[in-house]
């Protein structure tokens, strides 16, 4: 197998920190991606808690929708709560949602609510519903924890045991070895690699120095915080912690300093890995949903949509080492589903799971090499250009609750998009697994 470490002298030639300073777009006027014949689809509307903890009743509240006008119902979740296998049922009874209305839920990683909304758009597009709800949700400060599997197996058997002597014997057979509980999975099953790990190796074989990915964090929790100021994450809901306090705002948003970020020591590969806590995605509480609907019925509603839903994809790659490329790899092929060019896009929302995974792909979308080995192609993909990238930070500063993160990305694309003038944006992912996506967004006529 052909290692990446062979292309680390590839260099990083952008400013992270160009785009702070304010550098409004101009309106473009572009071609609009909009097909004879085919359905429009568009974002009504999207919300999401601060990232702490799930909840769905927001949705409702900011669009007044009535409860019986959803066809479906989609959720994503990673870890889920084995007594609630289907969230997406149980949280749509739980917001009031008619309990005619269908739900299922999706699992794709970190992926999991763009699976969720990009389902949604298939059901509209075949003409089997015309309004359905998409989301995801994660709750990692309560994540289930099994027993072994050794207690398990004798817990199964206890169950079925018909006499007290074979439950007495059962019982008997328990050892203190049996009571060691198994936590959810960190690693790659088929690598056995944690995610750190194998950022860590992706970004030395890129050749991503501990001092590029410091200063990328630090450009997300600074963008993040001047994104919050300035009241841009309209997306938030404020709602009550049951039994706590009411929050209302993102509480990951920490700028720091070059200088404290550097006392950090590496978080996985030890002594020598360059991925630390700082320059890492925290583990995160939260829950999103968005409302699409076919155009038709949106605008018969008396809704105002935010953006077209237009072209996407889905990649995947080998997990041990490009475990992180998605967006390398989905990005030119989502642009050319959608006849558009790198130059096209005005908005860019890559997931941001570790600052060495989002440069790793930088540094492989700006490398020939890359591109006619790894790819196919006669070139390079390009690079999307800094002062358009991640603007109000990202998973880095604002969180990233696994499966809920997907629909953060789309509804910030769409804010965006009116905020700045532009009429594309492009939202790419990574997820476990070597598995990736993206979607190009239209901004809906002002």
């Amino acid at each position: 197998m052909v290692k990446l470490i062979i292309i680390t002298k590839l260099t990083f030639p952008f400013n992270l920190f160009s785009s702070i300073t304010e550098n409004p777009m101009q309106t473009k006027s572009k071609k609009t991606l909009a097909r004879p014949g085919v359905k429009n689809i568009v974002l009504v509307e999207g919300v999401r808690t601060p990232f702490l903890l799930s909840g769905t009743t927001g949705l409702l509240n900011k669009t007044s929708l009535p409860k019986d006008a959803v066809d479906y119902i989609i959720y994503g979740i990673v870890i889920q709560e084995v007594k609630t296998s289907n969230v997406a049922r149980e949280a749509a009874l739980g917001a009031g949602f008619s309990d005619k209305i269908p739900a299922h839920t999706v699992t794709m990683a970190c992926i999991s609510s763009n699976q969720a909304m990009t389902s949604a758009v298939g059901l509209i597009a075949a003409g089997q519903c015309d309004a359905v709800v998409a989301g995801g949700a994660e709750f990692m400060s309560d994540v289930p924890i099994r027993h072994s599997r050794k207690m398990r197996k004798t817990m199964l058997a206890l169950n079925r045991a018909k006499t007290l002597g074979q439950k007495l014997s059962l019982i008997g057979s328990i050892r203190m070895s049996h009571l060691s509980p198994e936590l959810p999975a960190v690693a790659e099953f088929s690598t056995a690699e944690t995610m750190g790990h194998s950022a860590d190796r992706l970004a030395a074989a890129f050749g991503v120095s501990r001092l590029e990915q410091d200063e990328f964090a630090l450009r997300s929790h600074t963008l993040a915080k001047k994104a919050q100021d300035d009241g841009l994450l309209e997306d938030v809901i404020t709602f009550k912690v049951p039994g706590r306090d009411i929050v209302s705002k993102d509480n990951g948003i920490r700028p720091s300093s070059m200088e404290q970020m550097a006392k950090l020591k590496p978080a996985f590969v030890k002594p020598h890995g360059t991925v630390t806590a700082a320059n890492s995605s925290f583990l995160t509480d939260g829950a999103s949903a968005v409302l699409i609907m076919s155009e038709e019925k949106a605008l018969a509603m008396g809704y105002k949509p935010k953006a077209y839903l237009r072209d996407f994809v889905y990649v995947s790659q080998d997990p041990k080492d490009q475990l992180l490329l998605g967006p390398t790899y989905s990005t030119p092929k989502v642009l050319e589903r959608a006849g558009l060019s790198m130059s096209d896009i005005d908005v860019f929302e890559f997931h941001e799971a570790f600052a060495g995974q989002i440069m790793a792909n930088l540094k492989a979308m700006d490398s020939d090499w890359f591109g006619q080995t790894y790819m196919g192609r006669k070139a390079k993909v390009g690079t999307p250009p800094m002062d358009k990238f991640n603007l109000w930070g990202g998973s880095l500063s604002l969180g990233h609750p696994f499966g809920a993160t997907g629909c953060r990305l789309v509804t910030t694309v769409a804010h965006r998009l009116k905020k700045e003038g532009g009429q594309y944006g492009l939202v790419a992912a990574c997820a476990a697994g070597g598995q990736g996506h993206a979607m190009v967004i239209e901004a809906y006529p002002q």
